[in-house]
């Protein structure tokens, strides 16, 4: 038995397809999230100085090494999205497995990091700076595990050459998650 294809992916809106035009609404909703978690952060950071003894207790490395892999999962996530605009979406799922790879490894470094911060002392409890760095870290990982599950779902169609505009817009959602980071590490990393 075949299923038609659903209307709500053949219409536009305002000249875009339905299914960007709902993903820019998402990037809207999430950039408000972060935007007034970030500014409550540099609005408690600037009245906290004391919170830069807290700040020097981040482990930089980890974190521009998360920095590295996210930006270079965001590299192979612009190659799948090119191969899938010239139809070859065995590649471009072979593009998003590799951004996919990324992402756990972002996560398994998140998890070494935060591992001997705790084991420190460092924990959500202990101050401000560290409620603030484990919420805001958190939420991220949060969208880096959700970004990688829809890639996962989406290469799977790719590799069978199905809904291959999909591929578009998990990068595109892949892309606010390293710009979220870009404003992340120099924030709770950097900034002492």
């Amino acid at each position: 038995m075949s299923f038609a294809k659903p209307i709500a992916t053949l219409r536009t809106s305002a000249g875009l397809p339905t299914g960007r035009l709902a993903l820019w609404w998402l990037l809207a909703s999430e950039v408000v999230i972060f935007g007034g978690l970030l500014a409550s952060y540099v609005m408690q950071r600037l009245g906290h100085p004391e919170w830069a003894y807290d700040a020097e207790h981040t482990n930089v490395w980890f974190g521009a090494g998360n920095t590295i892999i996210l930006l270079t999962s965001s590299l192979s996530a612009v190659l799948a999205h090119q191969a899938a605009q010239t139809g070859d979406g065995k590649k471009a799922a072979r593009y998003l497995w590799l951004t996919i790879g990324g992402a756990a490894w972002f996560l398994v470094n998140k998890a070494i990091e935060w591992s001997g911060e705790i084991s420190h002392g460092f924990t959500i409890t202990k101050s401000g700076f560290w409620s603030f760095y484990y919420t805001a870290a958190g939420l991220h990982g949060l969208h880096v595990i959700a970004g990688a599950t829809a890639m996962a779902i989406v290469a799977l169609d790719a590799a069978k050459n199905k809904e291959l505009q999909r591929v578009e817009y998990v990068g595109i959602y892949w892309h606010l998650v390293d710009v979220i980071w870009i404003f992340l590490f120099p924030l709770l990393y950097i900034a002492k």
